[in-house]
C-alpha cells in the first residue's frame, strides 16, 4: 500500500490518523487530524509541534521497533499556540517502502472523548477498515485476473494478425488459419470454405488454385451446396466478406458448453477474409507476371552439334515482371552467338528495354559476329540513348564449331560456368567491363578459350546465386558443386537441376538459365 492508498483509506476515519518518518516528519494526515490539531500537516515535524520533545522522541523509537501499537500521550500546539494534550497509539507501518522507516499514529483528545469511548470507536474503525481493505484487495484480483486474461487474448490475436500479414498466397493464408485462429477465437478447430472461382479468377480454362494442402473446403467443387453441419451443434459459421464479395466462410468449431463471442469472432471472420482476398490478387498478379515474363523470351533454335536448353523462374514473391533475357544467334555455317542479360529493376519499362534489347541484338550480332566488343559496344549505345537511366549486365559469346573456340565478353554480368566431362568446373572469370547504360564510350574486353570434348557451358542470371544475407562467393560456389552432378545429364535435365536446385529458398530474384551441351563428336 502507498500513500494515496493510506488516505483512500483513513479519510473516512473520524479520529486522527497521521503517518511520520522515523525522526518526526509528517508524511500524511488524515481530514480528522486538521479538526484535532490543525498544526499538524504534511510536511511539518512533529518535534516541533509538541511541549516535550524529548518524551516524544523516545516513543518514536520505541513505536519504530513495535508490530503492534502501543500507547502514550503527547501535548501539541494548535495554531493558536494553546497546548491539546493526546491520547496516542502509534506502531510501525510495516505496508510503508519508503527510503526511510515510518510510524503510524493514532490520535485523540484527552479533553474531548472518554478512554473506554475511544477504545469502542477504535475497535469498529479497525473493523471497517479491514473490511475496506478486503474489498479492495478482492477487487485487485479481479481486475488482475481480467487484465491477464485480455493481455493473453490480445497476444493470441497478435499471433494470428501477425501470421496473416507475412502469408504472401493463399497457402500460407490458409496455414496460418489453421495455426493461429483457433488460439484467438478460443475454439477446438476452424475449418475455410472458399469459392477459389472468386479468390483468384482465371486466365484459361485449365488454371488451377495453386494450394498445395487440403486446408479447405471447395465450395464451388460442392456446386453452391453447403458442407454439412456436425452432429453436435457446436460450431458457428461467419460469412468471409471483402469488398462486397463473399470469399466463402469461416466455421468456428467450439467446445460443448461454450458461449463464442459473435461480435469478436466477426471482427477475426473480416480480418481473415481481407488476407484471403489479397492473396488472391497476389496470385492473379503474380500469374499475370509470369505469364507476360515468359512471352517476351524467345524460342530458341536448334543448333546441329549442340545440345542447347534455356529455363525461367520468377522470384518467390514476384509481381511485376522483370528484365531477365537469353538467346541463341546463328551466325553463320560454322558460328553461333549466345546471350544472357538483365534489366536492373522490375517493372514496365525494364520488361520494354528487355524485349528491345533482344530484338536489337539479334541485329548487332549478325552484322559484328566476329567481332564482340562492338556488338557490347553497340548494344551499351542503344540503352543509354533509348533508355536513359536504365541498366543491364549483359554476357555475349560466339562459338566456333570447327576449332571448338569460345570468344566471350561480360558487361558487369556474372561470369558463365563451364563444367568438363570429369566434373570439375571453372568460371570464366575474363573479359569483364561495367554495366551496359551508365557509362558512354565504354571499352569492352574479349577473352577466348577453347572448351574441351564433352564439356556444359552454364549462363545464368545473378537471381539463381544470390540470396538474402548470403555472400555471392556462396552462391557461385554452390552453384559449381551443383553442376558438377550434373556430368551425364542431357542440357534439359541440367537446367531444371541447377533452376530449381532449392525449391525451399526464398528467392527475392528472377532466375534465367541458358545450358549448352558441346558432344564430343560436335565436330563431325
Amino acid at each position: 500500500m502507498d500513500l494515496a492508498a493510506f488516505r483512500a483509506v483513513a479519510k473516512l476515519l473520524p479520529h486522527a490518523v497521521l503517518v511520520c518518518t522515523a525522526s518526526g516528519r509528517i508524511l500524511t494526515v488524515n481530514p480528522a487530524t486538521y479538526r484535532t490539531v490543525d498544526t499538524l500537516r504534511p510536511g511539518a515535524h512533529l518535534l516541533e509541534l509538541v511541549l516535550d520533545a524529548d518524551a516524544v522522541s523516545k516513543q518514536l523509537a520505541q513505536w519504530l521497533r513495535s508490530g503492534s501499537a502501543l500507547p502514550g500521550v503527547m501535548t501539541a500546539r494548535d495554531g493558536e499556540g494553546r497546548p491539546v494534550r493526546l491520547r496516542c497509539h502509534g506502531a510501525r507501518a510495516t505496508w510503508w517502502q519508503g527510503p526511510e522507516p515510518a510510524l503510524q499514529l493514532h490520535l485523540s483528545r484527552l479533553d474531548v472523548s472518554d478512554r473506554f469511548v475511544a477504545l469502542s470507536q477504535r475497535v469498529s474503525l479497525m473493523h471497517q477498515q479491514m473490511a475496506y481493505r478486503r474489498a479492495i484487495a478482492e477487487q485487485r484480483d479481479r481486475l488482475l485476473r481480467a487484465e491477464t486474461e485480455a493481455r493473453a487474448r490480445m497476444q493470441r490475436l497478435y499471433r494470428l494478425t501477425a501470421a496473416l500479414a507475412a502469408s504472401a498466397n493463399l497457402t500460407e493464408v490458409c496455414e496460418a488459419v489453421h495455426k493461429s485462429a483457433p488460439q484467438a477465437l478460443d475454439a477446438v478447430d476452424v475449418t475455410l470454405e472458399l469459392h477459389p472461382r472468386r479468390i483468384v479468377p482465371s486466365l484459361a480454362p485449365s488454371d488451377t488454385l495453386p494450394v498445395t494442402t487440403a486446408s479447405w473446403t471447395d465450395l464451388d467443387q460442392l456446386h453452391g451446396a453447403s458442407p454439412a453441419a456436425p452432429s453436435q451443434d457446436t460450431s458457428h459459421r461467419v460469412p468471409l466478406e471483402a469488398e462486397g464479395v463473399v470469399l466463402g466462410s469461416l466455421v468456428v468449431h467450439h467446445a460443448p458448453g461454450a458461449e463464442p463471442d459473435v461480435d469478436y469472432t466477426t471482427a477475426i471472420a473480416q480480418q481473415i477474409a481481407q488476407a484471403v482476398r489479397r492473396a488472391g490478387l497476389f496470385e492473379h498478379e503474380h500469374r499475370l507476371a509470369v505469364r507476360l515474363q515468359r512471352s517476351l523470351l524467345p524460342r530458341l533454335p536448334e543448333v546441329d552439334g549442340l545440345d542447347i536448353a534455356s529455363g525461367y523462374a520468377p522470384g518467390t514473391h514476384m509481381v511485376d515482371v522483370g528484365g531477365d533475357w537469353y538467346d541463341v544467334h546463328l551466325l553463320g555455317e560454322d558460328t553461333v552467338g549466345f546471350t544472357i542479360g538483365d534489366v536492373a529493376g522490375h517493372g514496365i519499362a525494364e520488361a520494354t528495354a528487355m524485349a528491345q534489347i533482344s530484338t536489337v541484338l539479334r541485329s548487332i550480332s549478325r552484322r559484328h559476329s566476329e567481332h564482340l566488343p562492338a556488338v557490347m559496344a553497340e548494344l551499351n549505345d542503344f540503352l543509354g540513348t533509348y533508355h536513359e537511366g536504365l541498366m543491364a549486365t549483359a554476357c555475349y559469346a560466339t562459338y566456333h564449331h570447327r576449332d571448338r573456340t569460345l570468344r566471350y565478353t561480360r558487361a558487369g554480368h556474372p561470369p558463365p560456368l563451364l563444367v568438363h566431362a570429369d566434373g570439375s568446373t571453372e568460371y570464366l572469370n575474363n573479359a569483364l567491363a561495367p554495366p551496359l547504360g551508365p557509362v558512354p564510350f565504354t571499352r569492352f574486353p574479349q577473352s577466348e578459350i577453347t572448351l574441351p570434348p564433352d564439356s556444359t557451358l552454364v549462363f545464368y542470371t545473378d537471381g539463381l546465386i544470390e540470396r538474402r544475407g548470403e555472400s555471392l562467393d556462396v552462391g557461385l560456389d554452390r552453384l559449381a558443386r551443383t553442376a558438377a552432378t550434373t556430368v551425364g545429364l542431357d542440357a534439359q535435365d541440367t537446367c531444371e537441376l541447377l533452376l530449381h536446385e532449392q525449391p525451399d529458398t526464398d528467392m527475392p530474384d528472377d532466375r534465367a538459365l541458358l545450358i549448352v551441351r558441346f558432344p564430343p563428336n560436335d565436330t563431325d
